[in-house]
């Protein structure tokens, strides 16, 4: 006999190596981002644990400020997502600008 199964996971690892469930990821009003609780939010939705809808809902994100999140993930791993990183990436990429002008 088959029986339906939510193709969603339960648990996944972390980007921290820690065991993520819906429970266990950041408090719905987070107010405090710290680079390891943006970096559980961007491995729930990669994963499927969250989809991105849920993500932008539960914890009230722009589309931009997510896709900020995982481009900074993407290119530089959790500590792309620390505000001091982001802000020399930034400087950084004002002085490539001006310097093509």
């Amino acid at each position: 006999m088959f029986e339906y199964s939510n193709s969603r996971p339960v648990r996944i690892v972390g980007p921290s190596h820690e065991v993520l469930t819906q429970e266990t990821l950041p408090p719905r009003h987070t107010t405090r981002w710290v680079a390891s609780r943006k970096a559980q939010v961007v491995a729930a939705v990669k994963s499927g644990l969250l989809t991105l809808d849920e993500a932008l809902e539960r914890y009230s994100l722009s589309l931009a400020e997510y896709y900020s999140w995982q481009d900074a993930m993407d290119r530089s791993g959790v500590a792309g997502l620390r505000v001091a990183a982001v802000q020399s990436d930034r400087t950084a990429r004002r002085s490539r600008m001006l310097l093509n002008s």
